[in-house]
C-alpha cells in the first residue's frame, strides 16, 4: 500500500493535459516545495535544497487541475507517493518521486480564488460573444 501525502508547493510550469486513445484525461506537473526564511535583513531566503514532485491526476480530477492552475500558483496536493527509478540521458541512475493525486485545489494563503461551476472555456467563448448573453424577460413590458 502506497503513503498518502499532502503536499504544498508552486508548480515549475503549466499542467499538461493529454487524452489517452480510449479517451481518459491525464493531467502531469512537477510542484515545488522550499523552506523559505526571512534573514537578519528581513529578505526572504531559500532554506534547503527544494524538493520536486511530480503529479499525475486522472479523468475529471485531471481535467479541472488542468483549467484551475498554471505555472507558478501555489497548489494543495493529496495523494499516493510512489518513487520510480530510471536512468537518463547521460546513463545516471536517478530517482523521481511521483504523485497520484486524490486531490488538487489552490491555495488560498496568499490570494483569492473564485469558485465557479463554468469551464474556462465556457467563460471565454461568453466573453467574446456579446450576443451570448440570455435573453431578456420579454413577461413585463419595458416601460
Amino acid at each position: 500500500m502506497l503513503p498518502k501525502l499532502t503536499m504544498v508547493g508552486r508548480l515549475t510550469a503549466d499542467p499538461n493535459l493529454r487524452f489517452l486513445e480510449s479517451g481518459i484525461a491525464v493531467c502531469s506537473f512537477t510542484v515545488v516545495a522550499n523552506d523559505r526564511k526571512k534573514d537578519d535583513s528581513g529578505e526572504w531566503q531559500d532554506s534547503g535544497d527544494p524538493l520536486f514532485v511530480r503529479v499525475t491526476a486522472w479523468r475529471q480530477l485531471g481535467e479541472n487541475a488542468a483549467e484551475s492552475l498554471s505555472k507558478g500558483d501555489l497548489a494543495v496536493v493529496i495523494g499516493k507517493l510512489s518513487q520510480r527509478k530510471y536512468t537518463d540521458n547521460d546513463g545516471n541512475e536517478r530517482t523521481s518521486l511521483e504523485l497520484t493525486a486524490d486531490t488538487v485545489a489552490p491555495s488560498l494563503q496568499f490570494r483569492q480564488v473564485k469558485h465557479s461551476t463554468e469551464r474556462r472555456s465556457q467563460r471565454q467563448q461568453s466573453s467574446d460573444d456579446p450576443w451570448a448573453a440570455p435573453p431578456p424577460d420579454d413577461s413585463e413590458p419595458p416601460f
